[in-house]
Parts: C-alpha cells; sequence; structure tokens
C-alpha cells in the first residue's frame, strides 16, 4: 500500500475503534454507574499505554516545562470531553452524539482564527457557518427548549476543540504515548474518585467484558490515531475521520434500533459537508485567498 492508503486505513480503524468503544459503554452503561465504567476502562487502558509506551521508550518527562504545563491542560480538556460526551452518549443515539463530533475541524478551525490569529478566507467562514447550521439541526430543541443532553453534546465539543488547540501548541520534543498515559491517568484517577460519591455496582460478567473490550478498542483508537500522523499526505487522510459516522450509524441501528430522522441526516449531511469542504481549503488556500 501506499503512505496515503495506508493513513486512510489506519484513519478508518482508528474511528471504527473509537465509535465500537462508544457503543460497548452504551451498552454497558444500561447496568452500571458512568464513573464506574470509566474508572474501570481506564485502568485497563492505562496498563497497556504504560506497557506499550515503555516497550517502544516513549515514556519521559524531558521536555519543557511550558509543554508540561500544557500537557496539564490538555489533560483537564479531555477530562471535561469525556464526562460531557459519555453522558451525552448514554442519553441520546449514538448516531445523533457522533454527527455533533463531526464539527470538530470546523470548531478548531475557528478556534485557531479567535486564539492563534490565524487566516481563513471568507470561503472558509462561510463554510463553518454553513456547519454549525447543520450541528443545530441535530441538536435542534423541542417543545421545551434544548435537551440538556444536546447540551452536554455541545459541551463535549467545545472541549475536544480546546484539548485540540492547546496540542497544537505543543512542541515535537513531547512523546505522543507520554501525553496519551498522563491523559488516561487523569481519567481513571479523577472517575475513581467521583465513585466514592456516586458508589460502586456488582459488575456481571456481560458488562465487565464490555467495559474491558471498550478499554482495547478505545487504546486501539489512539494507536492508529499516533500511527496515522506518520502516513502519506494530512490532506488526503483527514477526511476518512467521517467514517466514524457511518459506523455510529451501522451500529446504532443493529444494537439499539435507531436511526435518525430526515432533519437530523440533513443535519449531519451539512456538518460533513463543511467539515470536509473545510479541510479541502485548509490545503488548498494561497495568502491572497
Amino acid at each position: 500500500m501506499t503512505p496515503n492508503v495506508k493513513g486512510a486505513v489506519l484513519m478508518m480503524g482508528s474511528m471504527a475503534a473509537f465509535t465500537v468503544n462508544d457503543a460497548l459503554i452504551k451498552v454497558a452503561g444500561a447496568d452500571l454507574p458512568l464513573f464506574q465504567m470509566v474508572a474501570m476502562r481506564g485502568l485497563l487502558a492505562t496498563l497497556l499505554v504504560f506497557l506499550m509506551a515503555r516497550h517502544l521508550g516513549a515514556l519521559h518527562l524531558n521536555f519543557p516545562r511550558h509543554d508540561k504545563w500544557l500537557v496539564a491542560a490538555r489533560c483537564l480538556a479531555e477530562l471535561s470531553a469525556t464526562f460531557f460526551f459519555l453522558t451525552a452518549l448514554l442519553h441520546m443515539p449514538l448516531a445523533n452524539v457522533t454527527a455533533v463530533l463531526q464539527a470538530l475541524p470546523l470548531t478548531v478551525t475557528l478556534g485557531a482564527v479567535l486564539f492563534f490569529g490565524e487566516h481563513i478566507g471568507w470561503r472558509r467562514i462561510l463554510a463553518i457557518g454553513m456547519g454549525f447550521a447543520g450541528m443545530l439541526l441535530i441538536v435542534r430543541p423541542g417543545p421545551d427548549g434544548f435537551s440538556i443532553y444536546a447540551i452536554y453534546a455541545l459541551i463535549a465539543v467545545a472541549s475536544v476543540t480546546a484539548r485540540d488547540l492547546i496540542t497544537r501548541r505543543m512542541s515535537t520534543h513531547v512523546p505522543s504515548l507520554t501525553v496519551t498515559l498522563a491523559t488516561s491517568v487523569s481519567i481513571t484517577v479523577a472517575a475513581g474518585i467521583a465513585t466514592a460519591v456516586t458508589g460502586w455496582e456488582p459488575v456481571a460478567p456481560g458488562a465487565g467484558i464490555m467495559v474491558a473490550s471498550a478499554a482495547v478498542f478505545v487504546l486501539t483508537g489512539y494507536l492508529c490515531s499516533v500511527m496515522v500522523m506518520r502516513e502519506g499526505d494530512v490532506g488526503f487522510i483527514a477526511p476518512f475521520r467521517y467514517s466514524s459516522l457511518i459506523w455510529a450509524l451501522g451500529l446504532g441501528w443493529v444494537i439499539f434500533g435507531d436511526w435518525p430522522d430526515t432533519i437530523t441526516m440533513l443535519g449531519a449531511v451539512l456538518v460533513v459537508g463543511a467539515g470536509l469542504f473545510t479541510l479541502f481549503r485548509e490545503r488548498q488556500s494561497q495568502p491572497t485567498e
């Protein structure tokens, strides 16, 4: 396979792994409290990441103090994203939550403009506006206003955007697996502390297998996402991240019997279309845009 094809396969593998992890957590969430699931998954994922990082020699803190603060900030953003995303996931259809997350290329682009002073042209500004309009169609308010869980999904998008913008500011001296391990440890510890308040339920074998499987899939997703950055042209590979929506539609229909209505699907098309256009313009844009 060419580097571009390898990168595309790895990106699709990453999105599939993350989406399967989401489906497993959603199923297990019928029997287990959220923080207990996160703590259980985190223990196994942290162990696996530690062993992998140690084997690859990627476990060290020999990088500038500035980067250490960025790693800490990234962990906080990831912690917020985990809580709000999984809470929304347990109360919303899988495809709907996944579709909201497809706005990330748009929100990251907008964040780079607002916080880093990056320049974008009117075409990408228009695409961002269309993407946000599509997101509103997905989380549209009902008779009583926005669902609290739809708001949680939007907060998750904001948190992941902050995480990605923070990651952009890190230097190349910071090993990816060290960042992944720090994130996994922080989420696991925070979830473990939270279980002191929410309690710990007995774990049935089926639920335990699903949480353990989720840990393996989430680690696979992280591993593929790290490997994908070393293969091919990012401009070619990045659009394949939207394959997660296909997985979410299929798994949501097969496992939960959910299928988005026409308005939600229209919103998803707008979000994905705007994101693809934004990625294309980022690749093709010139200073005179």
